[in-house]
């Protein structure tokens, strides 16, 4: 057991203790969290204003008639921790990841209304809460003015307040919430910045609007405080990577401090006493216990109440076992480098089934036990579902993995192009899609050498053709062959499908199995059926060997 070299402050000191010698059962994220805060606090720079937290604490509890939990008070002396050559605050940026029903607002709303105050002592610290939906978005700010109602009579001398904004007379600092329509917010005067149910965030947009011109106020402070969710390749999974690199020291200038209570096996599920690692409030909690106790045992007869308590209880993302295409540990294990692939021999698949909506095309590599893949993806702006799908379109762009088409149509020419393209790299032997659209391509891709009648190179995918190789694909995520270097659009896509049985709804299963969508309209497989198609040519797909460079070479 690591052993704390300074006294610190009691409401750090104990709670770093108490993880270190297992009296508070933490996951393995907490723990390092605890030695990131000793390394970021023995800094000989570093003041911790004790006073403050001691003030805080007394303020919170008093007016908002609560008794903080250890892990409240350890964040709230987190709060208070600052470098003396610049007087700017050690954690400027406080992640918050933990179980549903542990009270995450129910401490942000006290935290927000004392920054506010003139104990806190910063004029104009103005505090925005954002969520994706209102009512989210209002529950801190609600909890507030509820208090403010109470205390009224001593509250007045101090604080303005209505159902939209509170201020405080004092400091001229207010409290507002803000919803994802929030085009026209301007973030410049913010002191600290407060996003609820970040897993709910599918993009950037709403966050860039309040982070855009933040930070200028003396302490600025951003919260993110949320539950695991199904969105993934969302923001909480970047955040979740960062926060791992931070914890793991790959990064150590950003100001973060990273809070990840989850369990840390699946396994671990199944016993009660682990179940604190993602609830930290759950001892002092009895109704919370209950709950949890009651849903594992409904989840044994409903498959998507398991799906729930794993992902929002546990902070153990999981899907429905019965429809899900694998874990998603699997689908983030294929992010590893591509090797140099040049010259090697790959077959190609296609998904083209809306020509006003989204193609993908994928190359697959077949390499001893690993398979390799490189997808592209266009995606028109015409699309009536454009505005639904909610990935960071910038960042694919960026990454060279998404092209937007801004006409009416995806012209079949875009595809070929891309095709032909990589074909003077890479050895294409063969090329697969889906055969009631071939006609769309047939022109375009007899112009590069492809032709399902003549040179026969084009194999036109039938059902039956699925059902082959969906075991196939199963068995690479689960033994993790899949290869497909930092492709979160593929990764997005796979989880946004689902694998059903035929003939299962109406009582006549063949026990044969393919791929659907989740959701039609926001969560897009097309890159993920393009490598299925691919992998449905890989039996004529010969070991990975470089053809171009082993061709001879004539002289004329």
């Amino acid at each position: 057991m690591t052993t704390r070299k300074c006294n610190y402050h009691p409401y750090i000191d104990l709670y770093i203790d108490n993880i270190r010698n297992g009296t508070i059962r933490a996951s393995k994220e907490i723990k390092l969290m605890c030695d990131l805060v000793e390394k970021k606090l023995n800094h000989t720079d570093v003041f911790i204003n004790s006073e403050a937290i001691d003030k805080a604490v007394e303020l919170m509890e008093r007016y908002f008639e609560i008794k903080l939990l250890d892990w409240e008070l350890f964040v709230t002396a987190c709060i208070h921790c600052y470098y003396q050559s610049t007087d700017t605050v050690v954690f400027s940026t406080i992640f918050i990841v933990m179980g549903r029903g542990n009270g995450k607002n129910g401490f942000i709303s006290p935290i927000a209304w004392y920054l506010t105050t003139h104990y806190h002592g910063i004029t104009g610290y103005n505090i925005d809460i954002v969520a994706n939906a209102e009512d989210q978005a209002k529950t801190s700010f609600l909890d507030i003015y509820e208090m403010l109602e109470r205390t009224w009579t001593k509250s007045k001398k101090f604080f303005y307040k209505s159902k939209e904004l509170i201020r405080n007379i004092k400091t001229s600092s207010y409290i507002k919430f803000n919803t994802s329509n929030a085009k026209t917010k301007d973030s410049k005067r913010t002191g600290c910045l407060i996003f609820d149910e970040v897993h709910q965030y599918e993009d950037y947009d709403n966050i860039k609007v309040f982070t855009s011109g933040f930070g200028k106020r003396k302490h600025s402070r951003s919260f993110y405080i949320t539950t695991n969710g199904n969105v993934r390749e969302g923001v909480l999974d970047d955040m979740l990577a960062i926060a791992t690199d931070v914890l793991n020291g790959d990064i150590e200038d950003l100001r973060w401090l990273p809070l990840i209570y989850k369990i840390d096996s699946e396994e671990e599920a199944l016993d009660q006493e682990m179940w604190e690692k993602a609830n930290p409030s759950l001892r002092e909690f009895p109704t919370l216990m209950t709950e949890m106790q009651q849903q594992s045992i409904e989840m044994k007869y409903k498959p998507a109440m398991e799906e729930e308590f794993f992902t929002k209880r546990l902070n153990w993302p999981r899907g429905n076992k019965e429809t899900e295409v694998t874990d998603y540990e699997n689908i983030k294990a294929t992010n590893k480098p591509l090797p140099d692939l040049t010259g090697r021999s790959c077959s190609c698949g296609i998904d083209y089934t809306k020509i006003n909506d989204m193609a993908s095309v994928n190359l697959h590599f077949k390499d001893g036990e690993y398979r390799y893949d490189i997808n592209h993806t266009w995606f028109c702006s015409k699309s009536a579902d454009y505005n639904r799908v909610k990935m960071d379109k910038e960042k694919l762009i960026k990454l060279g993995l998404l092209t937007i088409v801004d006409d009416v149509e995806i012209s079949p020419k875009l595809l070929t192009d891309w095709i032909e393209e990589m074909a003077a790299i890479y050895d294409i032997t063969e090329l697969a899609c889906d055969g009631f659209r071939y006609a769309l391509l047939a022109e375009a891709l007899k112009e590069i050498g492809f032709d399902a009648k003549e040179k026969k190179n084009v194999r036109l995918v039938r059902p039956s053709d699925i059902f082959k190789i969906v075991p196939v694909i199963e068995s690479y995520f689960n033994n993790q062959r899949f290869i497909w270097g930092d492709n979160p659009l593929l990764r997005w896509a796979t989880n946004n499908t689902k694998v059903l049985t035929s003939g299962r709804k109406d009582g006549s299963d063949t026990g044969n199995r393919y791929y659907a969508k989740i959701e039609s309209k926001s969560r897009k497989t097309d890159p993920f059926m393009g490598l299925v198609h691919s992998v449905v040519l890989e039996e004529n797909l010969t070991e990975t060997e470089n053809v171009i460079a082993d061709m001879p070479v004539y002289i004329y």
